[in-house]
């Protein structure tokens, strides 16, 4: 028996669906890189129409955009409201022409439109009216629009025996929720700063005036006392305009108690990550009894990549923080699903080519990694890295691995990590656990199995993954076949 026996693949499958979209805001010039805003012309022409061609034009709207999006005429009048400024005083509008004007600033966005792939999966918080034997869970997925820009999808679903594996129809809208405020940590932002280069006497400075907990009004007062010191404080300008950017990361996300799971969508609001939300890998953590949501993405601006966090209790309610320190440096970031010895624990890929292991106090500054994994194995010689958050097995920590070799072929793996000490390595496989079939080798990029988080159920493993970023595949692994595995190679090894 081969180690790829241990895997089963599943019939079911998910593909890209391009009639998704989210009704975005479209501001004329912005699509253009360094092109300036048309919006002052669009508005006046807009505002020339006649009253005989407005009625008809938003008659034709409603009929053909209504049953697309949840309240789209709440929408376009949000998206009106923000040309509120550029309106000239005096100006009459009507409702009628208000809506007009919110539906010509307004753009839909097929966030499937280029790939659907690399999900994670987590328990789902309801585990009521189930049969026997089976969960319910929740499955996240990156998906891919125009622009390359990347968000994070949902879908929900139930896992029985053997292959009984249903997924919930997705839904008939998706929506990317409201955006509110969100408190900051004064520890946490002050490690931001400094890596962000900000000058050490302006940040000193700006960080006194903050209380250890805060919210953008303090934020704002504190600004406003390092500007009024720029004469003489070199960097003061420039450290107060770090400090605004980097508190935009913050951010929390509300959507609709009347909207399903698989309806919402984590779409970028910071510009930190406007160029995408990547890669989430979801985990169900407890502390104390309690549980909780969290996942780790990269955040992507079109230059640089910083990793994020995204938790929440319900799915209804998201709270984005940005992460700092030394272990959460590049991507592929994974958290243990609860603390060991006291501590909160996460894979790491901080060199951008092996597995490591980070620890943290309070889960935002995560100290020096211990590498635990280097690629060696001719599957992975170009890199290797974490698939997801580690399963808690009796053996030891469980964690899927991804791998880079020739062609730039990704294959999954797996390592065993000590329950009480996640840097000591008890077994490792010499050969892949999954690489791409021959059906699973064509896509947007090629030749690519990958997965970003599994679920353990009994002595078995739901394993979602992406092949080659043009579907997204089950399957099922063996986990005790898997484990006994792992330490038959750590015996072998040790002989």
């Amino acid at each position: 028996m081969t180690v790829t026996d241990l895997v089963t693949r599943m019939p079911l499958r998910l593909v890209a669906d391009p009639g998704r979209v989210l009704a975005r805001l479209f501001v004329p010039g912005h699509e253009q890189l360094n092109e300036q805003s048309r919006a002052t012309g669009v508005l006046a022409r807009i505002l020339a129409l006649p009253d005989a061609a407005v009625s008809p034009a938003v008659e034709r709207l409603i009929q053909r955009y209504a049953d697309r999006h949840r309240d789209l005429e709440g929408l376009l009048l949000r998206h009106a409201s923000l040309l509120d400024h550029r309106i000239p005083d005096g100006s009459q509008i009507g409702p009628k022409r208000r809506l007009l004007l919110g539906a010509y600033f307004t753009q839909e966005v097929a966030i499937e439109g280029a790939a659907l792939f690399n999900p994670s999966v987590v328990l789902h918080p309801d585990q009521a009216d189930l049969g026997e034997d089976e969960v319910r869970f929740v499955v996240s997925l990156r998906a891919v629009g125009e622009g390359h820009i990347s968000c994070v999808e949902f879908r929900t679903g139930v896992w029985g025996t053997g292959a009984d594996l249903r997924l919930d129809p997705a839904g008939r809208v998706v929506e990317a929720g409201t955006v509110g405020p969100a408190a900051q940590q004064r520890h946490q932002f002050g490690a931001l700063l400094g890596a962000s280069g900000a000058d050490a006497e302006s940040s000193r400075y700006l960080l006194s005036r903050l209380p250890p907990e805060f919210i953008q009004e303090d934020l704002d007062r504190a600004v406003i006392a390092l500007r009024g010191q720029r004469l003489t404080r070199h960097g003061a300008e420039h450290t107060a305009d770090l400090a605004r950017y980097i508190a935009q990361d913050s951010y929390g996300l509300t959507f609709e108690a009347d909207s399903t799971i698989a309806e919402r969508v984590l779409y970028p609001v910071a510009p930190s990550e406007s160029h995408g939300i990547e890669d989430a890998r979801f985990v169900r953590f407890l502390d104390d009894g309690t549980a909780e949501y969290r996942a780790t993405y990269s955040a992507y601006d079109g230059q640089r990549i910083k990793t994020h966090t995204v938790t929440t209790a319900d799915f209804q309610q998201f709270t984005f923080t940005p992460l700092a320190g030394p272990g959460a440096g590049n991507k592929g970031m994974a958290l243990f699903p609860r603390k060991v010895s006291g501590r909160q624990v996460a894979l790491s890929r901080w060199d951008r080519e092996s597995c490591s292991i980070t620890y943290s106090d309070d889960g935002l500054w995560w100290d020096d990694a211990v590498t635990v994994h280097v690629p060696r194995s001719a599957w992975e010689v170009i890199q290797t890295g974490n698939s997801g958050a580690p399963v808690e097995t009796d053996a030891g920590w469980l964690v899927l691995t991804h791998g880079v070799g020739p062609m730039r072929e990704y294959a999954l793996g797996a390592l065993l990590l000590d329950l009480d000490d996640p840097t000591r390595v008890l077994g490792s496989l010499e050969e892949p656990l999954l690489v791409p079939n021959e059906d699973e080798r064509t896509g947007y990029v090629p030749n690519v199995v990958y997965s970003c988080g599994v679920l353990r159920h009994q002595d078995r493993m739901l394993l979602p993954y992406g092949a080659s970023d043009a579907s997204v595949r089950f399957a099922t692994v063996d986990l005790l076949g898997l484990i006994e595995r792992l330490l038959a190679t750590s015996a072998n090894s040790s002989a």
